[in-house]
């Protein structure tokens, strides 16, 4: 049993990982950046924003000898923002659990808060959490590290070790454990690839769910 539930959005209550992935995909083959979809996912999912772009642009350097194009990062995010605007949907079932839950909860994402609240919006999941929204902007040190998850405990006002975080990355995974959190792995998103459970597990994840029913039947019977 827990005191309180912390949603990664990205890829758990959103599908917004499989848009970023298309597009991101597409903007880095446009400038030189071909990445396996595999790999890419592996290195990079769950990173904040900043840590995300640097790393890019480490490869670019190591590969091309030269930095990410002054206008790659603004263009990217006016892409991503109209496939967001125009395709975004929430992970199936995700209302409807978040719904059955009653006690505190929270969101804590690696997205810049104001994006944040704009794919939230889009969704209609805005209202079910506010003012408990928490973004990487928000804390110093992005998903592996614990921050965002420890910023939204005491923002929730309950220990850490009796919060639960439901993640999809090995990051969030990574980030949920070093904060003394539960953390379930979410697969249900349309990004995940088949060798991921076995990544999530290896991250430290405590259960695999594959979707957002069996999420919902546990918060149904902790009121029972």
């Amino acid at each position: 049993m827990f005191d309180a539930v912390i949603f990664d959005c990205d890829g758990c209550l959103i599908d917004s990982e499989v848009l970023a992935l298309e597009v991101e995909l597409e903007a880095l083959a446009g400038v030189g950046m071909v990445y396996d979809r595999d790999e890419f996912c592996r290195r990079f999912m769950g990173l904040p924003n900043d840590a995300f772009f640097a790393a890019l642009d480490e490869d670019r350097r190591a590969r091309l000898g030269e930095p990410l194009p002054a206008d790659f990062r603004p263009l990217h995010v006016v892409a991503l923002t109209r496939a967001v605007d125009e395709r975004l949907t929430e992970v199936a079932g995700a209302a409807a659990a978040v719904a059955m839950l009653s006690r505190p909860k929270a969101v804590a994402s690696s997205s810049h808060s104001v994006f944040l609240e704009r794919k939230l919006k889009r969704v209609g999941l805005w209202d079910a959490f506010a003012p408990h929204v928490y973004s990487g902007d928000m804390v110093a040190r992005g998903k592996p590290e614990p921050d965002i998850f420890l910023h939204a405990a005491a923002g929730l006002d309950v220990a850490a070790e009796r919060c639960l975080v439901i993640e999809d990355s090995v990051n969030g995974v990574a980030a949920a454990r070093a904060a003394g959190m539960t953390v379930w792995a979410l697969t249900a998103g349309g990004h995940v690839l088949a060798g991921d459970i076995d990544r999530l597990r290896g991250a430290g994840a405590h259960a695999i769910v594959a979707d957002w029913s069996e999420v919902a039947s546990d918060f149904a019977s902790w009121d029972a």
